[in-house]
């Protein structure tokens, strides 16, 4: 969704965590523990708060999924990094976490405000497809995205179209309650019935009834949703369904209340999702989940931040400055390139996105591949690192402590490049440590090896010319060849065993 400017500013209130009022006493760890305590920034209170989950050992976390009608861009896949690096802390903390993850393939609207087209079903007319095909389509690009991101696969990935009966159960429970009414379009559910809308954006409800500047048609309030939209009477449509209302499909904001309790529980710890839901999806989620219940919905909610190219909005469709994970590809970079990126700027704060900085990412996953290659020619052995010398200890616990303090991944980077620089750890013990970072960063670390070159006959010829000439000593014809190998993706060694290739790639 493009996000309007006043909308922009709430998010940045949203999302900026107050100063402490008694010094450093919240967010510091407390390093003398043989575990510190696993905190996490909770948008609903504005506070790093120790996670305290609902069932001892366990975790039941959702992650607002893509809405499958195209393919998600980097600024989409950073939100899944993050949620990926949050389950992966989780884990590496000692926690089961049970993750659930929704597809939306039905209900999202061109706008927020409940009006345009169904996203999916303008998709299939624009390539001319069935809206189901469009929906496998782009959730097959969308997990082959993930798995090149080597993002962990959701234990449970649920489709909304797969959910209707739980949707609709939903919003008979609503309307039980007195929460819903009726318009020509569909189903509502009425926000001035639960006292605590908007609390999590800490929304101004009478600001935003005064300051009404568009049509709200026939709903009693601008802050209203849809539960449920009829199908129109001359419309064709791919998703639809017979509901005690009359035919039609659900709205967006119920399918994610439905599936996560379905499968969590109508209590649950952790909902993930980028900062653009904070507004108007989550608030709603809420307020259907709890009216429904009667009990909180979710413990701790946590919204990565946007990815914005330069000074620009943030990425979108709409806006036409979308990258995708080709994109970056086709420049000559990797998914882990893109991945490590993620990992050297806070969730919380704005990644911005330009070749400069994906370089840079580039550059230093190329030196991390060269020091476990270097490390790797000396044959370490995976250690104990409880049995580690102190040096060793010393940096396991000091990457514990960022991470584990609200997912601070920029200084765990930086605790990892100071243990490869230090001489006092040998290097089993940088190995046995790398493969244990690599549990939260996911930078494939195992993966990482020297690769045999392949050179083709051609290139081989001119390695053989430039070595001729090098004998008579035609420095100029030489150095051309050596030019013209430099831009076929190789450099040259010369070494005593006589003149070797390089791949300058990955």
């Amino acid at each position: 969704m493009v996000v309007k400017k006043t909308e922009k500013e709430k998010i940045k209130k949203i999302t900026k965590e107050p100063k402490k009022k008694t010094g450093k006493e919240e967010t510091k760890l407390k390093v003398g523990k043989s575990k510190p305590e696993m905190k996490i920034f909770n948008t609903l209170t504005r506070k790093v708060e120790e996670i305290k989950p609902i069932k001892k050992g366990e975790i039941g976390m959702y992650s607002c999924g893509p809405t499958v009608y195209g393919r998600a861009h980097v600024g989409n896949m950073r939100a899944y990094i993050f949620a990926d690096t949050l389950r992966r802390v989780l884990e590496y903390y000692g926690y089961k976490v049970k993750h659930v993850m929704n597809i939306t393939d039905v209900g999202h609207l061109t706008s927020d405000a409940d009006s345009g087209e169904d996203k999916m079903q303008k998709s299939a007319r624009e390539e001319r497809l069935s809206a189901w095909d469009i929906s496998k389509k782009y959730t097959d690009i969308f997990f082959q995205d993930e798995k090149e991101l080597n993002i962990l696969k959701p234990q449970i990935v649920c489709n909304a179209t797969d959910h209707i009966k739980e949707q609709i159960e939903l919003i008979k429970s609503l309307e039980k309650k007195g929460y819903t009414y009726r318009t020509s379009d569909g189903i509502y559910f009425d926000t001035a019935k639960f006292k605590k809308y908007g609390d999590l954006a800490k929304l101004n409800i009478e600001g935003l009834q005064a300051g009404k500047r568009i049509d709200v048609g026939e709903k009693k309030n601008k802050t209203d949703f849809a539960l449920w939209k009829f199908s129109g009477e001359n419309e064709k449509r791919d998703m639809e369904w017979e509901s005690p209302w009359g035919k039609g499909f659900p709205g967006w904001h119920i399918e994610c209340s439905a599936m996560s309790m379905k499968y969590l529980g109508k209590n649950f710890d952790i909902h993930t999702g980028g900062i653009d839901h904070i507004p108007i999806h989550h608030t709603n989620e809420i307020a259907q989940s709890e009216s429904s219940t009667g009990n909180k919905f979710v413990n701790y909610w946590v919204h990565s931040e946007f990815l914005v190219l330069g000074e620009q909005e943030k990425m979108s469709k709409s806006l036409g400055n979308v990258i995708n994970l080709d994109t970056i590809k086709e420049k000559g970079f990797t998914a882990m390139d893109y991945r490590y990126l993620c990992l050297g700027v806070q969730y919380r704060k704005r990644l911005i996105f330009g070749e400069e900085v994906l370089k840079s990412a580039a550059n230093s996953m190329q030196r991390l591949k060269n020091k476990i290659i270097e490390i790797k020619e000396d044959n370490p052995k995976i250690i104990e690192l409880n049995k580690s010398s102190p040096e060793s200890k010393k940096y396991l616990e000091e990457f514990k402590e960022s991470v584990f303090n609200d997912l601070n991944t920029p200084k765990a980077l930086a605790v990892m490049w100071n243990m490869l620089g230090d001489n006092k750890v040998n290097n089993s013990e940088k190995y046995s440590l790398l493969l244990n970072f690599d549990r939260v960063l996911g930078l494939q670390m195992d993966k990482l090896r020297k690769e045999e070159i392949k050179v083709d006959d051609k290139l081989q010829e001119l390695l053989k010319k430039r070595e001729e000439f090098r004998k008579l000593k035609k420095w100029q014809e030489a150095d051309k060849i050596r030019d013209e190998i430099l831009a076929k993706g190789y450099t040259i060694l010369d070494t005593n065993e006589g003149p070797k290739l390089e791949n300058l790639g990955k």
